[in-house]
């Protein structure tokens, strides 16, 4: 029996799985000459790119669904140790019962997570890293109605003014203008957005920038570049530069950080705690462990570098599983290839801006873009449930069309 063990349970996980199980089946190798097993803290595989949408709760899917009908086995646990040397995974399952699980191939699938801040008040900070805190952030939006009014009641101050940012700021405008209106105090709703950079979107660079500002004029979100927060309370935020905004919610989106189990991998890491992989998704000089996903710094198109997005974790587990398998039973590798990069960020009631090519050359806007992010989101990234054909059929398909 060979063991592949995959660990995170997100979309490079599933997809991992998925693979793996389709190249052992393609090449006739029974169930007991190949066993494949995810380990994830959680039962559903959380669609993380809609955390900041509302109603955050119903974004996830039972990964027993996608797993079972493919034979995969799922432990519910925690890994908190990783020995290369051994062959081994350390765990805590739901009961508190260590494991120690052996692994002849590892995909490490762990993902990433929100760099929080330290600041004094930084536990009154809201985010929509995971299901647990967006969930907490549409609670708290919606008992506002029924608070006593008060100065900020109806601010929201989204701290970081990337990609996730500004989709969580246009969406704050839509989500806190329809509860406000409740209460007939629609137009007190003040979006703020604060980022260190003096501009918006730093990373997604001048493409889309023009139309990013004028959908954040649009909905009248106001800016505070070049500075950051210093401070919070459950009713104000204060900004470096001294400034005081009385503000109800605060979010939290600037920085994030490879899963934490990346430092037990004896590779080389980038800044963001990332493997350096190879080609075929294997850690360089780790026999035996691929990464994929946010764990992973891979070989993109056009000499680039995979970006930490649902767009590469998804044909990355692909990949990974597919050479995982391929490399136990003596089949062929096969070098990670990605789609063309692309970029969709959804506007809120502004719609959206979809970008092609690594300098984002803005190919669509307003309702067209945002009905393909919608497809995206809603329809595209979600892994069929309860069909083994129609799940192993698309783990062979290594594109995200």
């Amino acid at each position: 029996m060979k063991d592949v063990l995959i660990v995170g349970g997100g979309f490079a996980g599933v997809w991992s799985a998925a693979g793996a199980v389709r190249v052992a089946r393609e090449a006739g190798a029974p169930g007991e000459d190949i066993r494949v097993t995810l380990v994830s803290g959680g039962d559903d595989l959380v669609v993380r790119p809609r955390l900041y949408e509302d109603a955050p709760d119903g974004m996830r899917v039972a990964l027993d669904r996608v797993l079972g009908p493919i034979g995969v086995r799922r432990i519910a646990a925690t890994v908190t140790g990783v020995d290369t040397a051994a062959h081994s995974v350390r765990g805590v399952g739901r009961e508190g019962e260590e494991l120690d699980l052996a692994y002849d191939r590892l995909v490490l699938a762990a993902g990433s997570r929100l760099v929080r801040p330290r600041f004094p008040g930084a536990r009154e900070v809201f985010d929509v890293d995971t299901l647990a805190t967006a969930a907490a952030l549409d609670g708290h939006l919606r008992r506002l109605p029924a608070q006593a009014e008060f100065p900020g009641r109806w601010t929201a101050v989204v701290v970081g003014a990337g990609f996730t940012g500004l989709e969580a700021a246009t969406a704050l405008s839509e989500r806190l203008r329809a509860l406000a209106a409740t209460e007939g105090a629609a137009e007190e709703v003040r979006i703020v957005l604060v980022d260190r950079a003096d501009v918006l979107g730093p990373e997604l660079g001048p493409g889309p920038r023009p139309v990013i500002e004028d959908a954040v004029d649009e909905l009248k979100i106001e800016r505070r570049l070049g500075r950051t927060v210093t401070s919070a309370t459950r009713r104000d935020v204060t900004l470096s530069d001294g400034e005081v905004i009385p503000a109800a919610t605060v979010v939290w989106t600037a920085g994030m950080a490879a899963s934490p189990l990346t430092a037990q991998i004896p590779g080389e890491r980038d800044r963001w705690g990332r493997l350096s992989v190879d080609a075929h998704l294997r850690v360089v000089g780790v026999p035996d462990v691929y990464a994929a996903g946010d764990t992973a710094n891979a070989p993109a198109d056009d000499g680039r570098s995979t970006t930490q997005s649902c767009q590469h974790a998804l044909p990355m587990g692909k990949f990974a599983g597919h050479n995982v398998a391929a490399d136990l039973l003596g089949r062929d590798l096969l070098p990670f290839a990605p789609d063309p990069y692309v970029t969709c960020l959804d506007l809120g009631p502004a719609g959206a801006v979809y970008t092609e090519g690594w300098d984002r050359r803005v190919a669509l806007t307003g309702a067209e873009a945002k009905k393909l992010k919608q497809d995206i989101n809603g329809l595209w990234i979600y892994p069929p449930t309860d069909d083994a054909e129609r799940l192993l059929d698309q783990a062979g398909r290594f594109s995200n069309g």
